[in-house]
């Protein structure tokens, strides 16, 4: 004859346990899974604007002063300018790239990636 199998938690015989059905709720709810609409960080969008703007005039200032249409000055005054506008304009169009395919809705991009000032 086999011994009886017990639970070896309780020690109680497996033939006098009794079960019940699981319950079908898992405990959630649909509204926790449902997103709140975007919040557009409109101060971040208007300075990535005006890092690119600046950024995009000292290129085209530092491109002339290069190619001397602006002075005579040579390199020594124009590669400062150039690298100054391209620091300047390398954020501004990387935070107003990411805007744009956050509102055309692209997959991988929304106004989360961007840097609030509301904090």
């Amino acid at each position: 004859m086999m011994p009886s199998r017990t639970n070896l938690a309780t020690g109680i015989p497996s033939s006098k346990v009794k079960y019940s059905r699981l319950s079908t709720d898992d405990g959630y709810i649909d509204l926790q899974f449902k997103k709140s609409p975007p919040k557009i960080p409109y101060k971040a969008i208007a300075l990535a604007t005006v890092l690119f703007l600046i950024g995009a005039f000292l290129i085209i200032i530092g491109s002339l002063l290069l190619a001397g249409y602006i002075s005579k000055g040579g390199a020594d005054r124009a590669v400062p300018v150039l690298i100054i506008g391209i620091l300047v304009f390398l954020p501004g169009f990387y935070h107003l790239r990411i805007a744009y395919y956050a509102s055309k809705g692209y997959r991988g991009y929304s106004y989360d990636d961007i840097p609030d000032f509301d904090d």
